[in-house]
């Protein structure tokens, strides 16, 4: 990642907290400590954030607080193919008619451009995954109420009599965080809170994440591997995560598996 979308990360995160940590400004930007450590020093000769021990603070702290996690616009250019063969997974999964949930996220927004031709009811609290199907779709779409957290694109509500306990589901499709033996993982409480409002709705939980979700890991965690029906990653799934989640019974479903073997077969010839 360049300096400049280092830095415009690094600016946005301390405007959403009061005070960043160095640890979670390196899990926002996939760089090391040391160079975190400069990006703070050199933001704060330029009068664009405070630097304060173990990381640094807004000049004029937020009076509205956002959420923990990489912003939406970062996180949709990482591993972006295996996402979008995930979701294609994921549709294959729906038929017309159906009423399904999607949780916001960069892999499940990836869902949107398989729905195009499709007509179902969709229940989200993605902004763009609601946008898009309104203007690209004839799916019947329905959002939760809440605030907008423009950062990863998402509404919320902390209240539990909204709107998301008035629609039941076959299946829920949703991202994560981090995948591990203890189950789902998520990084802020308050997306914990509105997730497991979701998972209630809904029979099925369909879990879309990419492989290197599986070395993730955050201290929240949403829920067991016992609760998900299916996951859907990518060929880079190591055979012991596979192992995981067959011994706790949970499908897995492997995207671009025949496209791997196609490209491992031209390599070769």
């Amino acid at each position: 990642m360049h300096e400049k979308e280092r830095h415009r990360i690094i600016v946005s995160a301390v405007q959403e907290k009061p005070v960043v940590t160095v640890p979670e400004l390196v899990e926002l930007t996939d760089s090391s400590e040391a160079t975190i450590r400069r990006d703070i020093a050199a933001l704060h000769v330029q009068k664009k954030l405070r630097r304060v021990r173990g990381g640094a603070e807004a000049l004029h702290p937020p009076q509205f607080v956002g959420l923990a996690g990489r912003p939406f616009s970062v996180s949709e250019n990482i591993n972006s193919r295996q996402k979008q063969q995930i979701a294609r997974e994921a549709v294959a999964l729906c038929e017309d008619g159906d009423a399904i949930i999607i949780n916001g996220g960069t892999t499940t927004f990836q869902m949107v451009h398989f729905l195009v031709n499709r007509r179902m009811q969709v229940f989200t609290n993605s902004f763009p995954i609601a946008e898009h199907l309104i203007k690209h779709s004839k799916n019947t779409v329905m959002v939760s109420g809440g605030v907008i957290y423009r950062e990863q694109s998402v509404i919320l509500s902390p209240f539990d009599n909204d709107v998301t306990r008035n629609f039941y589901a076959h299946r829920m499709f949703m991202g994560a965080q981090g995948l591990g033996p203890l189950g789902l993982m998520e990084t802020d409480p308050l997306l914990i809170q509105a997730e497991q409002k979701l998972i209630d709705q809904a029979d099925d939980l369909i879990v879309l994440v990419d492989s290197s979700k599986f070395s993730k890991r955050s201290s929240l965690i949403l829920c067991g591997l016992k609760r998900i029906a299916t996951v859907i990653t990518d060929s880079g799934i190591e055979d012991r995560h596979a192992a995981m989640l067959e011994s706790a019974g949970v499908k897995l479903i492997v995207a671009g598996k025949e496209e791997t073997a196609i490209e491992k077969s031209s390599a070769i010839s």
